[in-house]
């Protein structure tokens, strides 16, 4: 690839114009720093962004947000949306974690009601909730009882007892997305009903956290959080199924493109009209996938909870576990925004980046009046954020914000760079407990192998993307 030019906009805002590749149909657009801008420009991700403003019916420009890696087809910490009437849907916009995303919760405790229980309550959570690869699940249910789970989502949660009226009140689309099954095939049905309520691997985890600092006191009162208030993170996607319904729909997405002998920027970059049959399977598909794994956060939520209430029973202390908000990372959404002043319907992709709505749309339920709550969770033992989306956003970014810290080495290098007896050592020094199910995964997760979460947040925070909330400090976590 030859050397990538770009310009630079603002203090944190770079473009690459439509002139710099041949098919580029509208530039690429990314959010970096000094520091970020090398690292960004070390990997595969630009020209990942630059293949992706090369597909049909792309609208305004390719975005990529300040923790921009590598991926598969798109980068992760990409945003592309595209013209509903001819536009396209692309599983390599979406990811083979389906609506990975993450959840907070609000406790009734303090950090020092808790910290010299720490352990306990973080093996309580280890025994309750599933981790790892393969089988494993809070819950088990029958084939049957799992397509109600991928048709209702979060509603079948309600109907089971494992949530309330007011959790889903607080899920991104109120945790249910109209979906079909007939893009569901009979190994994602089999794999996906030994894994509701399990955590996985990889980058997933269930972490313990105080408020370390918070940066909006009015704001925070809204969300009813003050400093050392004990928070809880949930991590995970839709687990085997959603990785079963990506590689079914990748395969029947090569094959279209070689019917309709499409002329691909990059074969990971397989797509379908978004109104093509294939193109309508693969979206319901998704959806269906997406309401697993909203189901498969409440299901750990609900034994979250449960391993709560057990360390306390003993104080007679009753315990609660509010549920903040709930928000997905991997997902491609029909969505109305406006596009050189006019209001269009569009299919926006966010792989490896959230929404970030700002004041006054009526989908964010209790958030309508301060903006959608968007989580950004720290690499291992570091910090997270609790922002809100920006007008801004809405104007600059489709609404989108960045998702985490973003990968700076492979995991095949973390695991060569980072011992896991000397990474459980660091975190001890700091009075962070781990309980690990792997001690490869969690070296493939040690802070080392991303950026720093702050510098990351910062950028959004200067650009106007969304705003800084709270600043989140671990206690405990737990990895799959």
């Amino acid at each position: 690839m030859k050397k990538i030019k770009y310009n630079k906009i603002s203090d944190y805002k770079y473009e690459i114009p439509k002139s710099f590749d041949k098919g580029m149909n509208v530039p690429a657009v990314f959010y970096a720093s000094k520091e970020t801008l090398n690292i960004i420009l070390n990997d595969n991700s630009l020209n990942q962004l630059i293949n992706v403003s090369k597909l049909p019916g792309i609208v305004k420009y390719a975005l990529a947000m300040p923790d921009v890696h590598q991926g598969y087809g798109f980068p992760i910490g990409g945003v592309a949306a595209f013209d509903y009437d001819d536009g396209i849907i692309s599983p390599g916009g979406v990811g083979y974690d389906i609506n990975c995303g993450v959840r907070l919760l609000k406790s009734n405790l303090k950090r020092e009601e808790i910290s010299s229980i720490i352990k306990n309550i973080t093996m309580s959570i280890y025994s309750l909730c599933p981790c790892g690869t393969g089988r494993g699940s809070a819950v088990n249910v029958s084939e049957n009882e799992l397509k109600k789970i991928l048709k209702k989502g979060a509603k079948w949660a309600l109907n089971n007892g494992y949530a309330s009226q007011g959790d889903l009140t607080c899920i991104e689309d109120n945790g249910t997305l109209n979906s079909s099954l007939g893009g569901v095939s009979k190994r994602a049905i089999e794999r996906g009903s030994y894994q509701v309520g399990s955590l996985g691997s990889g980058n997933h985890f269930i972490e313990i956290d105080y408020i370390e600092k918070v940066f909006n006191q009015e704001k925070a009162d809204k969300f009813g959080i003050q400093e050392n208030d004990v928070m809880v993170q949930v991590h995970c996607g839709s687990r085997g199924l959603g990785h079963q319904i990506c590689k079914d729909h990748l395969q029947k997405l090569h094959d279209y493109s070689y019917k309709h002998n499409l002329n691909l920027p990059d074969s990971q970059l397989v797509y379908a009209l978004f109104n093509s049959e294939e193109g309508n399977s693969y979206y319901h598909a998704m959806n269906a996938a997406a309401n697993f794994a909203f189901v498969n956060r409440q299901v750990l939520t609900h034994f979250i909870r449960i391993a709560f209430e057990k360390n306390f029973e003993k104080m007679k202390k009753p315990v609660f576990l509010n549920l903040i908000y709930d928000i997905t990372h991997n997902i491609a959404k029909v969505e109305n925004h406006v596009v050189n002043g006019k209001t269009k319907k569009l299919i926006v992709h966010r792989k490896g980046a959230t929404r970030a709505f700002g004041p006054g749309n009526d989908i964010l339920g209790p958030y309508e009046k301060i903006g959608q709550p968007v989580l950004v969770p720290g690499s291992m033992g570091t910090y997270s954020y609790l922002l809100t989306g920006t007008k801004k956003a809405m104007d600059e970014t489709f609404g989108s914000s960045c998702h985490g810290a973003g990968r700076t080495m492979s995991r095949r290098q973390a695991r060569k760079s980072f011992d896991f007896n000397s990474l459980l050592s660091n975190l001890k020094r700091k009075n962070i407990f781990i309980q690990a199910k792997s001690k490869k995964g969690a070296s493939e997760e040690a802070p080392g192998a991303y950026k720093n979460v702050n510098s990351v947040v910062d950028i959004i925070a200067e650009e106007g993307i969304a705003e800084k909330i709270v600043r989140l400090k671990p206690m405990a976590v737990i990895k799959g």
